[in-house]
């Protein structure tokens, strides 16, 4: 059976005796403790040292002083110690535990391990700078920018691609596609454009020639336009864009309503599009794959788009 025995001590704010549960108790009460560690920083604060009037005076920070010299005296355990621990090199490097074990790890700094303790000679640490291989920069070279030789006039794009000049300012614009005045004229990179387009997919669908506004669509099958974006995206309708306006395929939506039979596509055999243009069997697997032409298999013989395939091949430029 233990018996607790009453520790009695004085309290070193007030100076009054109390009953102690431990013996490392310093004060009688909560408002003791408090009151003394409040005393305890006012004079820390007034002494001339440490003057927090006198930091402000030189521009110093008295956080910033107090880090610095606790720092100067960790740097003064270390600074003849032949022989260090993982954390007293990493304070030494500026750096975490984690990455001296990856140095040691990678045997780019030596150590000696005994009884589950690291030490690493401060001889090694300087060995490891002066044995250092040259500094490479891990930014990218720049790319030398080639200048640009072929240009579009104005009339030239609305020709090509049938679209309104204002439209065209616009995207300009917003693109920041390189432009050039000659004499007066606005001359626009062609190269640039024609990227523009093609990645767009404006002139994708030229061969359509009906198309439906959303406006049509709402008028004549009664849908919101909530519900007509997700029907002809749900249904991957084709779509073109004239200035501000959005255009769908008329025939494709239909298609997908139910109120039209789709177009029966015509297709290549493999041997056929081998002899027609001219590639070997490896290469056109590869341009069926590289760009996803649509295939189907019909018994053990595959069938290939003609239409995308004649498309690939010779392109049809509108100028």
């Amino acid at each position: 059976m233990s018996v607790k025995r009453e520790i009695i001590k004085l309290c070193e704010h007030c100076g009054n005796t109390f009953t102690a549960q431990r013996t490392t108790t310093r004060f009688c009460s909560h408002l003791c403790n408090s009151r003394s560690y409040k005393q305890r920083k006012k004079e820390e604060l007034n002494t001339p040292t440490t003057s927090n009037r006198s930091f402000k005076m030189v521009g110093i920070n008295y956080s910033a002083m107090q880090e610095m010299e606790r720092l100067s005296a960790e740097y003064k355990k270390i600074e003849h110690k032949e022989f260090l621990s993982v954390i007293e090199t990493a304070f030494l490097l500026s750096v975490e535990r984690t990455t001296i074990y990856r140095y040691l790890k990678r045997g780019r700094l030596k150590a000696v391990q005994m009884d589950g303790k690291t030490f690493i000679r401060r001889s090694d640490i300087d060995a490891m700078f002066d044995n250092a291989q040259e500094y490479q920069s891990k930014a990218k070279p720049s790319v030398e920018q080639k200048p640009l030789t072929e240009f579009y006039t104005i009339e030239e794009i609305k020709e090509k691609y049938n679209v309104k000049e204002s439209w065209l300012y616009k995207i300009i614009r917003e693109n920041e596609i390189p432009k050039t005045l000659i004499r007066g004229k606005s001359y626009i990179s062609k190269s640039h454009i024609d990227k523009y387009f093609e990645k767009t997919g404006y002139n994708e669908h030229q061969d359509i020639e009906e198309w439906y506004s959303v406006e049509d669509i709402m008028q004549k099958y009664g849908l919101t336009t909530n519900a007509i974006y997700s029907f002809v995206s749900e249904n991957q309708i084709p779509k073109k864009r004239d200035g501000r306006k959005t255009f769908y395929a008329k025939h494709d939506f239909e298609v997908a309503k139910g109120y039209a039979k789709p177009v029966q596509e015509e297709y290549y055999s493999v041997q056929e599009a081998m002899q027609k243009f001219d590639i070997t069997r490896d290469a056109l697997y590869h341009y069926i794959k590289y760009h996803n032409i649509t295939k189907m298999k019909e018994g053990r013989y595959i069938k290939i788009s003609k239409t995308e395939l004649d498309n690939l091949f010779n392109p049809q430029i509108t100028q």
